[in-house]
């Protein structure tokens, strides 16, 4: 089984981060996170603070407690009347009471709608909702955004990479396309398109939406189902196991470069070419955009057999990532600063400065991208460059042979590729 790190923007949005002390190692199947940096992101990086939120992979980190606990699902409308309930990831400890959402890159209101953006030479934005859905509904009116290269996504992805999407490709504004993956194995079976009634998904706004529940997911557009997966249908009987979507997921909105020259050639394929920095949206407005209007979760109830002790959060106490290992609890989700982690929630409460503490503390600066990354090949890497920040970029990897991917152990769980080699990759392209 091959894992990879998201499009996201889980591709992309590649990931930046500011150590204090000598840079954390990444991490894998075969080379989990060290106790002095015990959590491995959604980008493959072992690290401390923002590193232990949403996006945690438990399984790779240090030990399943590593990672922060998930807040549980909360049934809502959000409308676009402020961000003020959105924080910067550089300041979010896990007050998911606080804020709704998180959020990097460059996110903007207008008109009472939610703009994400691309600047000129960006990984562009990825704001994602603090609150995990264990089963549920999720709807949105989206209008995409534009131009070939330039990939707008619409998802649900979990810390142990299960991932039901919606996802736009610019350069094909007739259609939406569908995904799912199960633990972030790449088969390139489970992607499917469809028409949006002959309207165009930029101009025009349409309703998605995300039925998701343990027996089945439907993917419905302005009220008409568009694709049905069951449960039944993902059973492996090598591995014996269902690979379906079964583990607390955020949801995540994003646009991102899926074009950028430097990402893997089956990946600008499938965004349809190259990205243009030249484009007209780029020179009108000096940056790509996509724009959400009003978004409705509605939480289900959590499987029967559930453990539960509280209300508040989802752990894992597993190590398959499979939905019988999650359990409903009170544990707390918020730290005390961007030093502290599972192991020691509590660390740096006294300190005058809550965004650090300790030479092994860690904070996240610039991150875009979606989940996982149709047509990547696992030898190149996405990248941006920001006027801001420095830009880096992650494994987009994979292996190419899906049928060998689902045949694989649960327990093979690898990702692939350097963050520093891509890292050294991006410098190279933004010298140039």
């Amino acid at each position: 089984m091959v894992r990879y790190t998201s499009s996201i923007l889980l591709a992309s949005l590649a990931a930046t981060s500011v150590w204090a002390a000598s840079s954390p190692p990444s991490c894998s199947s075969s080379s989990q996170c060290p106790e002095e940096y015990p959590c491995c992101s959604q980008y493959g990086q072992c690290g401390t603070g923002a590193y232990c939120l949403g996006g945690c992979d438990p399984l790779l980190s240090y030990s399943l407690d590593s990672c922060v606990a998930e807040p549980t699902c909360q049934s809502r409308t959000y409308k676009w009347d402020t961000l003020d309930n959105a924080a910067l990831n550089t300041k979010y400890l896990g007050n998911a009471s606080e804020y709704d959402w998180v959020y990097s890159g460059y996110p903007k209101l207008e008109d009472g709608n939610l703009l994400i953006t691309m600047p000129n030479n960006t990984v562009g934005t990825l704001f994602a909702n603090n609150h995990y859905v264990w089963y549920g509904k999720i709807s949105g009116k989206v209008k995409s955004s534009r131009g070939a290269g330039v990939v707008t996504a619409f998802i649900l992805l979990s810390d142990v990479k299960d991932e039901i999407d919606f996802e736009f490709v610019g350069s094909d504004l007739a259609n939406v396309q569908t995904n799912y993956y199960w633990q972030g194995v790449l088969n390139y079976n489970n992607g499917a398109k469809d028409g949006v009634n002959g309207s165009d998904t930029f101009d025009d706004w349409h309703d998605y939406e995300i039925d998701w529940t343990e027996d089945a997911i439907t993917w419905s557009v302005d009220g008409t189902v568009k694709r049905t997966l069951t449960k039944e249908s993902t059973w492996n009987e090598t591995a014996k196991l269902y690979q379906y979507p079964q583990t607390p997921s955020r949801m995540q909105l994003s646009l991102w470069p899926a074009g950028q020259a430097s990402n893997a050639p089956g990946t600008i394929e499938w965004a349809g070419g190259e990205i243009n920095w030249d484009s007209q949206d780029i020179q009108d407005k000096g940056y790509y955009y996509a724009t959400f209007g009003e978004i409705t979760v509605e939480c289900y109830d959590a499987p029967n057999g559930t453990v539960s002790n509280g209300n508040q959060s989802y752990v894992f106490t597993t190590n398959d990532g499979l939905a019988q290992g999650v359990q409903i609890t009170n544990n707390n989700t918020v730290l005390a600063s961007f030093g502290a982690t599972g192991l020691d929630m509590d660390l740096g409460s006294s300190d005058s400065s809550s965004n650090s503490t300790g030479s092994n503390s860690t904070v996240p600066e610039n991150m875009g991208g979606s989940g996982s990354v149709p047509g990547s090949n696992g030898t190149s890497t996405g990248s941006g460059s920001s006027s801001s920040s420095t830009s880096t970029g992650f494994s987009q990897g994979g292996d190419s042979d899906s049928k060998s991917s689902a045949a694989s152990s649960q327990t093979e769980r690898v990702l692939n590729g350097s963050f520093f080699a891509a890292l050294v990759a991006v410098v190279v392209l933004v010298t140039l």
